[in-house]
């Protein structure tokens, strides 16, 4: 395996709005996942992420992107771990809530040779 470029990498990122909601979702909810940058919102999430090489907690996250809606942030990992991107590290640190979050951190994507 041997390690995809930043362009290549860069070029996975977004998610087909028919995955981002049920088939049973009203049309309002599709339009909304149609509208929905995921492309632009994974990369940042991602690039995040990687500037925190012990991992990281969602009110990490939350707190750099404090324009953005919370589940504009938290849905993209589902999205990242997927790709690979990304690892739940099974690590737990406490929140501001006094509830643990999970530890999410860098994997070098790979790619087959």
């Amino acid at each position: 395996m041997k390690n995809l470029s930043q362009a290549d990498l860069f070029s996975l990122f977004g998610s087909d709005p028919k995955t981002l909601v049920r088939s049973n979702d009203p049309d309002t909810s599709q339009a909304a996942a149609a509208s929905v940058n995921s492309t632009q919102l994974e990369q940042m999430v991602y690039e995040a992420i990687c500037t925190y090489p012990e991992g990281c907690i969602s009110d990490q996250l939350l707190d750099r992107f404090k324009g953005f809606p919370y589940s504009s942030i938290t849905a993209r990992y589902r999205a990242l771990l997927d790709k690979g991107f990304i690892e739940d590290t099974g690590e737990r640190r406490k929140g501001r809530s006094n509830k643990n979050q999970r530890v999410m951190k860098k994997l070098e994507p790979k790619q087959p040779e």
